[in-house]
């Protein structure tokens, strides 16, 4: 996933003997495409070109460079059973030693790939709200944790996530980038019923789901057609969250549910509004 971006000025920070592993080429089936880097240092490796056995040999090379002192050479490796991996592909890597200006770069970097990470925002800093938070902020999103309640926010610590104190959320949905997802899950019901009124508006959003039961969802219908008069966008609603397979209401569980459900929305939008870029190919 795209780094964050004090995530990589600790690293470099702390490791500023390091080799810039990049995929420079992909033909057929490999574990990442040409947007993969990392970073490895004698002692430690941020980021990732796809693990197994193809990032093993990167790292090696990138070591063996930094203890030589010699520049590393480019590698051209076929993923098939002579390295003990299946992917049928072929990868292109280059390896180039740090210095400021590529450090520099590489912040600036990160910092484009965070920009451009879909938005997901989570209302509500309860039970759900946080475990559903924590489970986002693994994946490479933009989590925006909002609540009415700033103790709520201070309690819940989530890493690697934004937090919005508002005593409108309403507005936040409003100001939110297109194909934004939004989560509601607050305290209160008839707060839910404000926010996701709002979210459901927003044409361009990736993703409006509601936590409720279907007394809830038929209760919202009814408001949103009494309120609103617009009863039609009530068809974009995903409520209940996660599904309905699994009936498991613990916390982590729905969260779980919904980060997957959410995720897919998020990326699938993502991808469907961004040119497709071709693959370099290696031979």
């Amino acid at each position: 996933m795209p780094a964050a971006r004090e995530d990589i000025r600790d690293f470099l920070r702390r490791e500023p003997a390091s080799i810039l592993v990049e995929v420079t080429g992909v033909a057929g089936s490999a574990p990442r495409d040409t947007d993969a880097w990392m970073l490895v240092s004698e002692r430690a490796i941020f980021a990732t070109i796809g693990g197994g056995t193809l990032e093993y040999m990167a790292i090696d090379q990138s070591r063996r460079a930094l203890r030589s002192g010699l520049a590393a050479e480019p590698m051209n490796v076929p993923l098939g059973p002579e390295i003990g991996q299946c992917c049928g592909g072929r990868v292109g890597l280059a390896f180039t030693a740090l210095n400021s200006e590529l450090a520099n770069e590489l912040v600036a970097r990160s910092d484009r790939e965070m920009a451009a990470r879909p938005h997901v925002y989570v209302f509500g800093a309860g039970h759900v709200g946080d475990a559903l938070a924590m489970a986002l902020s693994l994946a490479p999103l933009r989590v925006v944790l909002v609540d009415t309640r700033e103790e709520e926010l201070i309690a819940s610590n989530v890493p690697r996530i934004e937090t919005c104190l508002t005593a409108m959320p309403e507005a936040v949905v409003r100001d939110a980038p297109a194909g934004s997802s939004f989560v509601i899950l607050t305290h209160d019901h008839a707060l839910d019923f404000l926010i996701t009124a709002e979210a459901l508006k927003r044409a361009d959003a990736a993703y409006v789901g509601m936590i409720g039961s279907k007394t809830k969802r038929a209760t919202f219908r009814n408001w949103l057609s009494r309120e609103t008069g617009q009863a039609d966008l009530f068809e974009r609603l995903i409520c209940p969250i996660g599904g309905t397979a699994v009936k498991d209401k613990r916390p982590a569980v729905i969260a779980t549910l919904a980060a997957a459900e959410i995720m897919t929305a998020a990326l699938t939008w993502t991808a469907a509004e961004q040119p497709i870029k071709a693959k370099p190919v290696i031979g």
